[in-house]
């Protein structure tokens, strides 16, 4: 028996480690490949660089959103963001505004301007309407309104002075030609009547005819061009129908592209360079047709010269025609299986098409044997399934028709070429309805198959719902669905670069999307997604333009207990891994990539590859059903001081001998009125803890590190906490905003020097009676400092504080000192602006990420660090502008009314 039981023993022993084998190596293997989950990066070949918008108008749509609002005046562009919206009222200006406005310092009702600040950003399609704008990005500065170039502002004044406009800013010189060189001979600028008899803005309409390539190697914008005449509608939204060189000619015209989420409008004069009389960059078909030639240099001026064009992608230019998103396929090596699918449900929604084949190395656009153009861009026109009646069989085939941009013989020879043999085998009202022709027009059919095994690369670029006109809707054209949303890479708050960096991941900007209802023909069930991530130009170049970081995205499936965190935290990336993300993280202006996903919600995480790399970007999504899209951010407010905080801050109501004295100084300085000024609080508290604060410079020739080592060597082993005394003891040393070094009356820091407190103080000159402002010392806090404390706790906007609330003002520096000290793990009394959210929800404060890198923009030290002075400055004003809109929130509906007067006053004295 005992044998058998030694048996069983053993057996169970072997099943039980057996199994807790097996569990920990699959745990081990499952969290081993979330934390080894790595991000790759690559560099584009050509450089690419972010065209500037600054002196251009915008043209601002109203957009429906899926979310219902309240009837508001005419939102601001978003280059004017920060201005307010007024409501006229008995002749009384008065401004709602939100709890996030007032921190943030903006009179601006978030709510409300829903396409701005992204709040269910799904757009519908608009209506548009000029709106002048202060034009560069949010936070490139302010420009007055007179540099923003007006089109018609321009023509009539060269009407009314019978003068042709010279556009300063894009001037007829070899800068606007290179940026790189010089050019290779002298080139004439030249307006089209000086080139042509005759020249008109467009000959008999506009058609993908019209568009021929020159000098420049911008073939990927020829063949956007030529995909952009077969829609009327996007074509005149881009090309407006009043260029003309007949009634009100002045020199001057304007187009329209799509930059950052809003429409410009990029206005030049008619000079075109020219080498003996002719047009050296892109031309029509006629010799007096113009709109291309002024479309190309009014892209050009977009980015900054001609030279900019060289080496770019057709999605790119398609986007800035039309506002939508790009994708890249890769034919070479990994052509999806149902591309032919992508294509025709792409042609069901309008969308846009180009291709390329891998260029020759050694030979600029060589090409093939089989009559195609290496490193050249083609636009895909049409795409159909086409009946077929052979001898042995019959049925569809699909087949594409393409256009190189040269407009001439280079065409394809191969299989359904012009004129070749397989086309007798479709019927002839097939061909009618195909448009069929065999002219020598740079247009030709090949075989899906043929497309897919020539061509290495293909381009889509996906309108937005605004791009379909409501006769296209009833004609069979189906939309997208749309969520966009703009956010901001600021270092040290949001920049945390890719999951490479768990630290720091989690504080870049999450975005949550729902999807709900699967594809109508998806037979798994799952969402197609088009995930697109478009980077701003912060600060422009005349010339250059910005350089794009390497850029990408990870998307998070979650469930609604992950979602009780706002944002998610460090834990929850480290332990799951992404569902999808970006092929790799890359130096483009945007990148994009679909994926199929079960219904569900996701977060979607955009970063930088690298930590701490500053730039604005836009994140859109598109969908074939209805998504619903927010930020995953937290909301502003007030909530419980850490647990861990609570047990560090001083029972501040028991006296203190210590404290008692800092009361009496308090009734001494006061005077009779019992209150002080900030110039008095300055003095108490300087004063009181005059032993502990070092100097400007040093103490007398005593370098600070040496007495600090010295007192604490002298005074022995730390005794338990005294009290709010001893916090503020700690405290006030760390607010001085004295430097190191200096000269000092007693020799320097090398030498030998009597210690103590006594020997210290015989060196200290006493306070000297205070006459005015004049006498206040540099040491100690600063006066930014005491005086944003008085205002913080003055109700009655005096000027001054009286007993209780110097009292709550101790009670406050308390617990943030003890905060700040929870943080500063190293004693440096520094924190790192990654810690700015934590430390502040711990002191009982919640911001959203643009109140963060607002903070961190105004109070962050030049070193990307934030000292304890400044984390004080930040806690008082969080504090000060909560209270100053709870004030007026009365019935907790998290929105307040102030007059002008009562903002302007209330803002300026905090």
């Amino acid at each position: 028996m005992d044998e058998l039981k030694g048996l069983l023993s053993g057996a169970g022993k072997q099943l039980f480690d057996a199994a807790g084998q097996a569990i920990t190596s699959a745990a081990t293997e499952y969290i081993g490949s979330v934390i080894n989950e790595m991000f790759v990066k690559k560099e584009t070949d050509t450089k690419r660089f972010l065209p500037s918008i600054k002196n251009m108008k915008v043209v601002i749509s109203r957009q429906e959103c899926a979310a219902p609002v309240r009837d508001i005046p005419d939102i601001q562009p978003d280059g004017a963001a920060g201005k307010k919206h007024t409501l006229e009222k008995h002749g009384t200006t008065t401004t709602t505004t939100t709890l996030q406005s007032v921190v943030e310092g903006r009179i601006l009702n978030v709510a409300e301007v829903l396409p701005r600040f992204g709040r269910h950003g799904r757009r519908r399609r608009n209506k548009f309407k000029d709106v002048t704008a202060e034009l560069g990005d949010r936070n490139a500065g302010q420009r007055s309104s007179f540099d923003v170039q007006d089109f018609y502002q321009i023509r009539q004044q060269c009407l009314d002075n019978g003068t042709l406009f010279e556009d300063p800013e894009f001037p007829a010189s070899a800068s606007s030609l290179m940026y790189s060189k010089r050019p290779d001979r002298h080139y004439e600028w030249l307006r089209p009547h000086e080139i042509c008899d005759g020249p008109e803005f467009f000959v008999e309409g506009f058609s993908r005819f019209d568009v021929q390539q020159g000098e420049l190697g911008d073939c990927w914008l020829l063949a956007a061009c030529a995909n952009l005449t077969q829609d009327h509608k996007m074509f005149l939204r881009v090309v407006p129908e009043d260029n003309s060189f007949e009634d009100g000619y002045a020199g001057v015209f304007h187009f329209r592209f799509w930059q950052y989420g809003k429409w410009v409008d990029v206005v030049i004069d008619d000079r075109l360079p020219t080498y003996r009389g002719q047009l050296i960059y892109m031309r029509s078909s006629e010799q007096n047709e113009f709109w291309s030639a002024l479309l190309e240099k009014a892209y050009a001026k977009l980015h900054g010269s001609y030279e900019s064009l060289r080496g770019g992608t057709t999605c790119e230019a398609m986007e800035d025609f039309t506002g939508g998103v790009a994708e890249m396929y890769d034919l070479k090596d990994q052509t999806p299986p149902n591309l032919f699918e992508i294509i025709e449900k792409g042609f069901k929604r309008n969308s846009m098409f180009g291709c390329s084949i891998e260029a020759d190395p050694h030979v600029l656009e060589a090409e093939t044997p089989e009559g195609l153009i290496r490193g050249h861009a083609y636009s895909i026109t049409k795409i159909q399934l086409v009946d077929i009646e052979t001898p042995g069989r019959s049925g569809k085939i699909p087949l594409i028709r393409l256009r190189n941009p040269w407009g001439n013989e280079a065409e394809w020879n191969g299989p359904w070429s012009d004129k070749s043999p397989e086309w007798r085998y479709i019927p002839d009202e097939q061909k009618q309805e195909l448009g069929l022709n065999f002219d020598h027009d740079g247009e030709f059919w090949m075989s899906y198959r043929d497309f897919t095994r020539y061509f290495d690369r293909m381009e889509i670029c996906n309108l937005s719902p605004d791009s379909l006109s409501d006769d296209e809707m009833t004609r069979g054209k189906i939309s997208w669905e749309m969520s966009m949303f703009e956010g901001e890479w600021a270092v040290g708050t949001t920049a945390g670069g890719c999951r490479n960096y768990l630290d720091t991941f989690w504080h870049n900007p999450q975005y949550v999307i729902r999807l709900d209802d699967p594809d109508e023909d998806d037979e798994e069930g799952n969402c197609t997604v088009i995930i697109a991530l478009l980077q701003k130009n912060r600060r422009s170049r005349r010339n250059m333009g910005v350089e794009c970081l390497t850029i990408g995205f990870a998307v998070y499936r979650v469930t609604e207990r992950d979602l009780a965190q706002k944002p998610l935290k460090m834990n929850f990336f480290k332990y799951n891994a992404s569902a999808a993300r970006s092929p790799a993280f890359i130096n483009l202006r945007e990148v994009s990539c679909r994926f199929k996903l079960p219904p569900g919600t996701y977060v979607i995480v955009p970063s930088t590859f690298e930590p701490n790399e500053e730039g604005e970007f836009i994140i859109r999504v598109f969908s074939e059903t209805a998504n619903s899209m927010m930020e995953n951010d937290d909301n502003v407010g007030v909530g419980d001081l850490d647990d861990r905080i609570a047990p560090d801050v001083p029972g501040y109501v028991q006296p203190s001998p210590q404290r008692q004295a800092i009361e009496r100084l308090f009734l001494d300085v006061a005077g009779a009125d019992g209150e002080v000024d900030w110039v008095e609080l300055k003095r108490i508290l300087d004063h009181s803890f005059r032993d502990d604060l070092p100097k400007t410079s040093s103490l007398n020739g005593l370098n600070r590190q040496t007495y600090a080592s010295q007192q604490n060597a002298e005074a022995g082993p730390a005794g338990p906490g005294g009290g709010i005394e001893d916090l503020l003891s700690m405290l006030l040393n760390m607010c001085c905003k004295g430097v190191l070094g200096g000269d000092g009356d007693g020799g320097g820091g090398g030498g030998t020097h009597p210690s103590g407190p006594a020997n210290l103080e015989s060196q200290i000159v006493p306070n000297q009676p205070l006459h005015g402002e004049n006498n206040i010392s540099s040491e100690g806090f600063s006066k930014d400092v005491c005086r944003a404390m008085v205002a913080m706790l003055d109700v009655d906007h005096t000027g001054k504080l009286g007993f209780e609330e110097f009292q709550q003002l101790l009670t406050d520096i308390a617990k943030w000192k003890a905060v700040f000290k929870l943080y500063d793990t190293e004693g440096s009394g520094r924190l790192s602006p990654f810690q700015l959210r934590e430390a502040l929800n711990s002191a009982g404060y919640h911001l959203n990420n643009r109140i963060l890198n607002a903070l961190v923009h105004r109070y962050g030290s030049r070193s990307g660090t934030i000292p304890f002075d400044d984390f004080i400055m930040c806690a008082v004003k969080i504090k000060t502008m909560i209270e100053i809109f709870r004030e007026r929130d009365t019935d907790g509906t998290n929105q307040a009314t102030f007059s002008m007067d009562e903002w302007v006053e209330k803002t300026l004295y905090s």
